[in-house]
């Protein structure tokens, strides 16, 4: 972790707060004043500010429904952030695992745990995402086939890693990948001659959403900790 984020974990600064203390020589780190806020640190270091040692406050894991017309975001844009939607301290620090489109809504996971969105989303994981597809036309077995051996979409070099498709009817499916190309799903379904109407994300991982839209809840420590399984097959 940088240093600058250790001591933003540890402390009530703020971002700009914590660049000029540390530029300023008050951090040390095991016995050593340090003023580069980009250095490396781990939690067993022996970090102090101001000779009080700090000890960063710990990670949070936190799942929230996504809404259409939401940023994946910490700041808004062109639509709200869906940080407006989490009411808890210190949001700055949040980053969200696997974004969404504006206008795709469902599962997003947040935390300030680098190496464990690290271990989710490294392109060798074969976490499975689920989503739920509504199409502008009826899906063929022609294209159910393609998208289930994977196929080479535009601007690609490598072909998609096979998908796993559940035909709920004509116009609905859902599908399941292991990856998190840009616009990914919207441009497998194009190469098959088709268009994504709705985006739904149902599932990642072992991890279902079970809120309504909007709505957050923190992970349990079994939802936690199953993500462990993706990073000991890769």
């Amino acid at each position: 972790m940088r240093l600058d984020k250790f001591v933003l974990r540890s402390t009530q600064l703020n971002k700009q707060q914590v660049v000029k203390v540390i530029e300023s020589g008050l951090v040390s780190v095991n016995q050593q004043i340090i003023t580069d806020c980009a250095i490396q640190v781990h939690e067993n270091n022996h970090i102090t500010y101001n000779s009080n040692r700090l000890t960063p406050r710990p990670f949070r894991y936190l799942l929230l429904h996504k809404s259409p017309d939401t940023l994946c975001s910490n700041v808004d844009g062109e639509y709200p952030s869906v940080f407006n939607d989490i009411d808890i301290e210190n949001k700055d620090e949040l980053h969200i695992v696997g974004r969404l489109d504006a206008d795709t809504s469902g599962l997003i996971l947040i935390t300030d745990d680098g190496r464990w969105s690290f271990n989710i989303t490294r392109p060798d994981m074969d976490c499975p995402k689920v989503y739920r597809v509504t199409l502008a036309k009826p899906i063929t077995e022609d294209a159910i086939t393609k998208l289930e051996q994977g196929l080479l979409l535009q601007g690609e070099s490598t072909s998609t890693r096979p998908a796993k498709i559940i035909k709920i009817d004509d116009l609905h499916v859902l599908l399941t990948i292991t990856e998190g190309r840009y616009h990914q799903v919207k441009r497998m379904f194009f190469a098959v001659g088709n268009r994504v109407n709705q985006l739904h994300r149902e599932k990642i991982g072992a991890v279902s959403l079970d809120l309504d839209s909007k709505q957050w809840r923190h992970l349990t420590a079994s939802e936690i900790s199953s993500f462990g399984m993706y990073s000991q097959q890769a």
